[in-house]
């Protein structure tokens, strides 16, 4: 029993130590497992030959893209290599280690070198980091038993290159500091926010046109209502992470960012933990808050957290939701919409005459925050909290709203969960009440002329109704006037995207060639909105700095469309 009991402590020690092996050497050819998800040719294995050695890691270059190449690109491509190798002993890997912590050294494999594997990716993988690989193959059969990151072999001569491997890096550093010091797994949005971070702190986004952060800036801006926890792997996921970390990182410094690493919590506790080691009184939640503000001013002027300090952000605001008032006449308008935890949404009011009111009904079991800002035209703008009941409830009554303010914009969001985050996070529905009621006239004259305008409104109106019937069973009108909110392909059984549909049907063939109106937008409707967002690239595209349609119906779109749609509908 005793002798039975020595072999097993020893052999759990032994699988306790570091894999020991003998360094690579340059020119040998090895195996590597790869991630079939991310390999171009869905590969679970590949031949890779070392092409360089530096001071902190090995270069493999996939064999079967590297023997592709021609003679003179294979001599460009292990030049790159070896200004790669000497920007990553200089700066990628003293820098980030120095203040994020190190990887683990010597490792797994007992050597202190990393490894970093060059293989053929697919089109819009820039890179991966698999933690199996640190683990011994009892426990993971398919682990490469080293520390090692993953590079789309394509990418090898962009300018970026360096950035994606300082995000990969951050993952290696991660697993050491969180999975193997502290026995914890970060959460992915965080451990994601981090890597994202790490170009721009080693001064490669200085020169802000093509970098990785202007590449970020142009994915949240297409998608900025996307949530800052909830992780798809989307790359308007990595949009919201880095464009939220630039601004928690300009205002209270990157030493949030390696304190939360250094920790034994994760995810948002960790940053809170974070932000009182350094003396901040703030937490996460409020500056969340902060930002949404932030996107939609950007201006220091309404306060110093209200603003990016990065000279490469000073521009950079969000385009809100219209919700336009008429001046003319009586307008109640009642709009129901859905939103995720930590995410980010505007609405803005502007139009109308007279008193304003606005009601706000939350779902019951959200804990929902509601910002207001309220502007006249470019002056001052003034930010205000929105009170609610326990209900979730809440008002208020603006007197002579034109008069004082030229919108009122709307900023509700939800910050609740701080952990556990997962792929579907669940929405939480609320509704939003504008009315504004025109102050009446004094005159008599004017009053009497305003009935009759209105008697003349109802009989025109009536006539309209007819005419839009027999239009309507013909094909030439569309049973909707506005397209309210904005749409995306998943949606099922929508009556928006009805409308759409019907929208995009009747502008020809060359749009929408099916012509299919089901309500749900799958497919072709998005390629339907592709070829429209194409036709109208300079109202729609050109704006957001973009060359190709994305499917995404958003403000740009919208506005085009209801543009359109007022020939189907026109005003009598």
């Amino acid at each position: 029993m005793e002798k039975k009991l020595q072999k097993i402590i020893f052999l759990v020690f032994l699988l306790s130590l570091p894999f020991f092996a003998f360094a690579d050497t340059l020119g040998e050819t090895r195996e590597f497992f790869v991630d079939p998800n991310y390999d171009f040719s869905q590969r679970e294995k590949i031949s890779a030959t070392l092409r360089k050695v530096s001071l902190n890691a090995y270069f493999y270059l996939e064999d079967v893209w590297f023997l592709a190449l021609e003679e003179k690109e294979r001599a460009e491509v292990l030049k790159i290599l070896e200004l790669t190798a000497e920007e990553f002993d200089n700066v990628i890997y003293p820098k980030l280690t120095s203040f994020f912590g190190p990887e683990w050294k010597p490792g797994i494999d007992g050597d202190p070198k990393i490894t970093i594997l060059f293989h053929k990716m697919k089109k819009d993988v820039a890179g991966y980091f698999n933690s199996g690989d640190e683990y011994p193959r009892i426990q993971n059969p398919k682990s490469n038993q080293r520390e090692m990151i993953y590079l789309n072999a394509d990418n090898i001569l962009s300018p970026l290159l360096k950035s994606y491997i300082a995000h990969e890096f951050i993952h290696l550093i991660t697993f050491n500091q969180k999975n193997r010091i502290y026995g914890v797994e970060e959460e992915v949005w965080l451990n994601e926010a981090r890597a994202e971070y790490a170009p721009t702190f080693l001064g490669y986004d200085e020169e802000f046109e093509g970098s990785y952060l202007w590449q970020r800036v142009k994915q949240f801006i297409s998608s900025p209502s996307d949530s800052l926890t909830e992780w798809q792997n989307l790359k308007s996921d990595y949009g919201v992470v880095n464009l939220f970390i630039q601004y928690l990182v300009d205002h209270y410094g990157a030493i949030i960012l390696a304190d939360s690493l250094k920790s034994d919590k994760v995810g948002i506790p960790s940053l809170n933990y974070a932000l009182r080691k350094n003396g901040f009184q703030k937490d996460i939640s409020s500056i969340f808050i902060d930002w949404l503000i932030t996107l939609y001013l950007n201006d220091c002027s309404y306060g110093p957290n209200f603003c990016y300090k990065n000279e490469n952000l000073k521009k950079l605001k969000i385009t809100p939701s219209l919700i336009f008032l008429p001046s003319t006449q009586l307008t109640e308008i009642n709009l129901n919409y859905s939103i995720k935890e930590w995410s980010g949404n505007w609405y803005r009011v502007f139009g109308g005459k007279g008193d304003l009111i606005l009601k706000f009904n939350g779902q019951d079991d959200a804990n929902f925050n509601v910002t207001l800002i309220f502007c006249k035209d470019t002056e001052k703008c003034k930010i205000e909290t929105l009170p609610l009941d326990k209900n979730k409830d809440g008002q208020i009554l603006i007197e002579n709203f034109d008069q004082k303010w030229s919108s009122l914009t709307i900023i509700p969001s939800i910050q609740s969960k701080i952990s556990g985050f997962g792929m579907q996070e669940p929405s939480y529905q609320f509704s939003l009440f504008v009315s504004m009621k025109p102050k009446p006239e004094e005159d008599p004259y004017i009053r009497q002329l305003l009935e009759r305008i209105a008697e003349l409104r109802k009989q025109i109106a009536e006539l309209q109704r007819k005419i839009n019937e027999i239009l309507f069973q013909r094909g030439q009108l569309i049973s909707c006037s506005k397209i309210e909110k904005n749409l995306y392909y998943g949606l099922i059984n929508d009556p928006q995207v009805r409308c759409l549909q019907q929208f995009l049907k009747s502008q020809g063939s060359e749009i929408y060639p099916e012509g299919l109106v089901t309500g749900n937008f799958l497919n072709l409707t998005k390629k339907a909105v592709i070829r429209f967002q194409e036709k109208y690239k300079d109202e729609i595209l050109k704006p957001l700095g973009l060359e190709k349609g994305t499917g995404f119906v958003g403000p740009l779109t919208r506005n085009k469309v209801n543009q359109l749609l007022l020939q189907f509908h026109p005003s009598p």
